[in-house]
């Protein structure tokens, strides 16, 4: 048993990290052949077509009952995952781009809904196509009560009557990332929860995550083979048209822990993503620590580096427009950058799109709930790379959240390295600034156990996509990045080797 590496969440991080003098014998060939359908098409159900709610006028809504409520619900499922662009392959089908990226263009992630059933939408389990941009019930039943069993009765199950549930089918993601694309899965549905999130402020919801639920009755409510497909999140989304005042619920409802398992054995290349799964998933209700014996966030950064250069970040939020219309042109304008040109960033926007992604109480007076749901952001630190940002020095900086100011650790510039530590891609050597989510794996598991592992990069990717749409809105390049040499990047910048590093995103002027 490999024990020096702790959980099974720790021991699957180590295997799977990229370095350069073993990632070549990680590559393989793909087998375009057995190329998996990024969409799961349900032959047999009854289709409820969305299509015609995105046209639909003011003067419809006034006068045909419900019409208004499935106007919301189109516009959520648009935004949250629906097809935004098609683009021509060589290999002649076609690529479907969505609202929320996705690793490789394989968007491993499946949208369901259950509702309670209600006289506009009946009880049952209903799939999401976003290909055809419709609903399918392909079970009519009422399974709510199951559901609130499953989510160990939730309270923001009590209080809506649909759900959205977030899967993800394996193979997708594997199929070229191997047993890596555990990590990648969970990045790209932490986009696809921040795009639920800032939907629901365009479309009077208010989305809740629940991570903590009993993944085999997920499963089984969902008749899902499990060996294939995984819950990954239940969201209950609150209608804010019926009821005014949302839920402030305490974080111990949004992420419940997992056992930590600490015996397991050595286990086979191709194997560990679903020996990691089945390891992180909840049996039965937890023990949940008190809120007294819980860690909680400190009042202050965790990184208050001695002699540092510390530069404010605050600033004027983003302007999204009468009724946010900029925010609904940006997700569905959303492009990951291919190429920067290499010119600079100014301070300024740096600080604003820092200032959308993590400062969400600056925006409640411009329709935002200033207040949204991750899993525990408290866990998640961030660093920078700064290359080109005009009043900005060179090198790599910490960024403060609570103080809200950059602190200064490496000086340098690191475009040389970042081409390296990014596998080579340009994106990294060209960006003006390329910012690093980080965590302490052994701080995390000890809080959740190893179900910590779902929920970090699920935060991550949420981040990830505020900062997408916030650089969007600036006119400005981004592009998220899974794949680096995890070690080197905490040698060469500076960061704490404690931080395992989760994810990049690059920004620049795009080419």
């Amino acid at each position: 048993m490999p024990e020096q590496y702790g959980s099974i969440a720790q021991y699957y991080h180590e295997r799977t990290k990229y370095d350069p003098e073993t990632i070549a014998a990680k590559g393989q060939g793909l087998d375009w052949s057995k190329q998996p359908s990024p969409f799961k098409e349900y032959k047999i159900g009854t289709v409820f077509d969305l299509k015609p709610y995105l046209q639909a006028d003011a003067e419809a809504s006034a006068v045909i009952p419900g019409i208004a409520w499935w106007q919301r619900l189109s516009h959520l499922l648009l935004y949250s995952y629906g097809i935004t662009a098609k683009v021509p392959t060589m290999m002649g089908q076609p690529l479907y781009l969505r609202s929320a990226p996705s690793a490789g263009g394989l968007y491993p992630a499946e949208v369901y809904l259950i509702s309670r059933g209600t006289p506009l939408i009946p009880a049952g389990l209903y799939s999401y196509n976003p290909l055809a941009h419709s609903l399918t019930q392909f079970w009519e039943s009422d399974v709510w009560s199951d559901l609130q069993a499953a989510c160990f009765q939730h309270p923001a199950l009590e209080s809506s009557e649909i759900a959205l549930i977030a899967t993800a089918i394996f193979y997708r993601s594997a199929w070229r990332y191997q047993d890596r694309a555990y990590r990648r899965i969970f990045l790209d549905t932490g986009h696809l929860l921040g795009n639920i999130e800032l939907a629901g402020a365009l479309t009077n919801f208010r989305p809740y995550l629940v991570g903590g639920f009993i993944d085999a009755s997920v499963s089984q409510i969902l008749y899902l083979d499990p060996e294939q497909e995984g819950a990954i999140a239940v969201v209950p989304l609150i209608d804010l048209a019926v009821q005014q005042l949302p839920l402030k619920l305490p974080l111990s409802c949004t992420a419940l822990p997992s056992a930590t398992q600490v015996e397991y054995p050595e286990v086979p290349d191709g194997e560990l993503l679903a020996y990691c799964h089945r390891a992180t998933q909840i049996d039965e209700a937890p023990v949940v620590k008190s809120q007294e014996q819980q860690e909680v966030a400190n009042l202050e950064d965790k990184y208050n580096f001695p002699f540092c250069l510390k530069v404010s970040t605050r600033t004027n939020p983003i302007d999204w427009g009468i009724n946010l219309v900029g925010l609904e042109t940006t997700i569905l304008e959303r492009r990951s950058t291919r190429a920067y040109t290499g010119a600079e960033l100014t301070i300024d926007e740096l600080r604003v799109l820092l200032d959308f992604t993590y400062q969400p109480q600056h925006y409640v007076d411009r329709g935002f709930d200033g207040d949204p749901d991750y899993f525990d952001l408290s866990l998640i630190e961030t660093f920078i790379a700064v290359s080109g940002v005009t009043g900005l020095e060179e090198g790599c900086y910490y960024y403060a959240p609570k103080a809200q100011e950059l602190r200064q650790i490496r000086f340098k510039n690191f475009r040389r390295e970042l081409h390296f530590l990014c596998l080579g891609q340009e994106l990294g050597r060209d960006a003006a600034a390329v910012l690093f989510h980080t965590a302490d794996l052994k701080k995390a598991v000890a809080r959740y156990g190893d179900r910590v592992y779902r929920y970090l990069h699920m935060d991550a990717g949420h981040l990830g996509q505020k900062l997408n749409l916030a650089a969007i809105r600036l006119n400005l390049g981004v592009s998220g990045i899974g794949g680096f040499f995890d070690d080197r990047v905490n040698e060469v910048l500076g960061i704490p080797s404690d931080e395992a590093v989760l994810y990049i995103t690059t920004l620049g002027r795009p080419r």
